[in-house]
């Protein structure tokens, strides 16, 4: 992600990568320790994405999006907004509703977070991008301030009736993406 961000050029194809992580938990450009309030197996990773300390894992769905946005005309705002607005219409899509928070990036249904938002921008180009909880262990969570909110919950699809594959979740995400993305281009 990091290498192909680097060597990209005007010429270069924007990108979006699908994956699901084994269990770690990554921290941010501005994460601080006291946010991992109990040690485990689980790994920790220092990335250079902004934000605090979160959590992946088999069956949440991770969406790198590497996007020329300087080549797009789009600010990291408006990144933030695509993708937030992405895993709000494929909630919606299964009859959830959720919402973004200006003041605390990502998604959330009745004030429990189900989707978060972290990216990196290089060269005028954006890294990272957005992870959507679908059936995963939930329990790390309780070992961190999740995304360095004391106190804030979690949630993910499972949790709320809706049962369907990691992998099938990803196809209305990236579609929004792209199609939002097209929109402003």
């Amino acid at each position: 992600m990091q290498d192909y961000t680097l060597s990209r050029d005007i010429d270069s194809a924007d990108e979006i990568w699908i994956v699901e992580h084994s269990p770690v938990f990554t921290q941010g450009l501005n994460g601080q320790p006291e946010h991992l309030l109990q040690v485990s197996d689980i790994p920790v990773v220092d990335t250079d994405r902004g934000g605090q300390i979160t959590y992946h894992a088999p069956g949440q769905l991770v969406v790198y999006t590497l996007i020329d946005i300087k080549r797009r005309g789009i600010g990291v705002r408006q990144l933030v907004t695509v993708l937030e607005q992405a895993m709000i219409e494929t909630l919606a899509q299964y009859g959830l509703q959720a919402v973004a928070k200006a003041q605390a990036p990502g998604v959330y249904i009745q004030g429990n977070k189900i989707g978060s938002v972290g990216l990196r921008i290089k060269k005028g180009c954006s890294y990272h991008g957005l992870s959507l909880n679908n059936n995963m262990d939930l329990t790390p969570f309780s070992y961190i301030n999740p995304c360095g909110y004391q106190g804030l919950q979690v949630t993910q699809l499972a949790n709320l009736g809706v049962n369907i594959k990691t992998n099938e979740l990803a196809i209305p995400v990236v579609n929004s993406i792209a199609n939002a993305l097209q929109a402003l281009s």
